[in-house]
């Protein structure tokens, strides 16, 4: 692998901050975030930001087939290049916003669930993650490597000021653990913190399922969208439109004190909410 400093010198090519562009710099690291998410030879797997291919190059000598997303055109070029010199024919590049990939067809066309790999630019992050939730019927497990601040939130406990929106949403449809740290010495150009690599495990049964999944996402985001005020608050005064007597009445239906907030709930706490709103108000 072609340092990325010299080879974004050697092109004139500089990395886009707007596109949050922070290139690995290290082989060695990028082999060991491979071997912990135990990817095997009959694997299938879509990288998220393949940049100049530290993960790529790993990857590509470990799985089966990468299918490499890469919006910037002229990063494409180089990774196209660098592929080739390494005689490395089993990845194919896909020019395109990861948000407008069809995750789903790529997972047919395999006619196997499909492992999602990446260093996720801070700004999209999270919508990526709720892409992946989404399309998770395709997705066996995504390892994902972010910022520190994000990854803590993401593992976050229910008490945790961190423990938000986005670590209930998982948490309902996937297990999460700690892989690998990360340190921004190993990036250029040099990001402001360390990183943090999680693996998502999707689950393929949910021990406590929810009678509607939308309207359970649309519940969380209720409840969190003022986290300062009480659960019957933010509840009455949310897109849920229901006014506070009956926030309180679906609050203690569940057994939850409406004085609590959000970031108390327990995801099975919250599945329990949901299923009473739907209850007594209408879903769509």
């Amino acid at each position: 692998m072609t340092s990325p400093r010299i080879l974004l010198a050697s092109h004139d090519i500089y990395a886009k901050k707007q596109l949050g562009q922070h290139f690995l710099d290290d082989p060695a690291t990028a082999d060991m975030i491979i071997d912990r998410s135990g990817i095997s030879p009959e694997d299938i797997v879509l990288e998220i930001g393949a940049g100049l291919g530290a993960l790529t190059i790993s990857l590509a000598r470990t799985s089966a087939k990468v299918y490499a997303v890469e919006k910037d055109h002229r990063i494409i070029e180089l990774l196209k290049t660098e592929l080739h010199t390494l005689g490395l024919s089993n990845v194919v590049l896909i020019e395109k916003n990861i948000l407008k990939v069809d995750i789903k067809t790529l997972a047919e066309n395999a006619n196997k669930k499909i492992i999602v790999i990446g260093n996720l630019p801070y700004n999209i992050s999270s919508q990526i993650l709720i892409q992946l939730i989404n399309t998770r019927k395709s997705v066996n497990k995504a390892i994902l490597m972010f910022q520190k601040e994000l990854a803590q939130r993401i593992t976050a406990q229910p008490g945790c000021k961190d423990y938000g929106r986005l670590t209930v949403m998982l948490r309902y449809c996937a297990d999460i653990k700690r892989l690998a740290e990360v340190k921004a010495s190993l990036f250029f150009p040099k990001p402001k913190v360390d990183s943090e690599v999680l693996e998502i495990i999707f689950k393929n049964i949910i021990k406590y399922p929810v009678k509607d999944e939308l309207f359970f996402f649309r519940v969380i985001k209720a409840a969190f969208s003022k986290r300062r005020k009480t659960l019957k608050n933010a509840l009455a005064g949310s897109e849920l439109h229901i006014d506070a007597k009956t926030a309180v009445q679906v609050l203690k239906n569940a057994g939850i004190d409406p004085s609590r907030r959000a970031e108390t709930l327990t995801v099975q706490e919250f599945v329990k909410l949901s299923n009473y709103i739907g209850d007594v108000i209408p879903t769509e």
